[in-house]
């Protein structure tokens, strides 16, 4: 049986406050999730890692992103695929708005 479609306003949807300098706005799914990030120049995302895979587009601003080993700079317009399991941390280089989607794994 399928489910229910919902129709969403990111406008409507309430800015949650995650640390000083990280606020979001998500919704989420059975096994997905669709993100707006605002991470203030500095802000860190810890290491952490995701049952699922995850994608970052950066909308506006700039990411140091370190994954799987790597050191990447993540600018405007680009995406970066974090595959399920990859421990992974970002830090942010200026004000940055991204846009993340998040899979999880059945």
């Amino acid at each position: 049986m399928p489910g229910q479609v919902s129709l969403f306003r990111w406008d409507e949807l309430p800015l949650q406050s995650v640390t000083e300098l990280i606020a979001r706005k998500t919704i989420a799914g059975a096994r997905e999730s669709l993100a707006q990030v605002y991470l203030k120049k500095g802000a860190l995302v810890p290491l952490h890692a995701h049952g699922g895979t995850q994608l970052i587009y950066v909308l506006e601003g700039a990411l140091r992103a370190e994954a799987g080993g790597e050191t990447l700079t993540v600018r405007d317009g680009g995406v970066l695929r974090v595959p399920a399991g990859t421990p992974h941390q970002l830090e942010a280089l200026d004000d940055t708005f991204v846009l993340s989607v998040r899979t999880e794994e059945a």
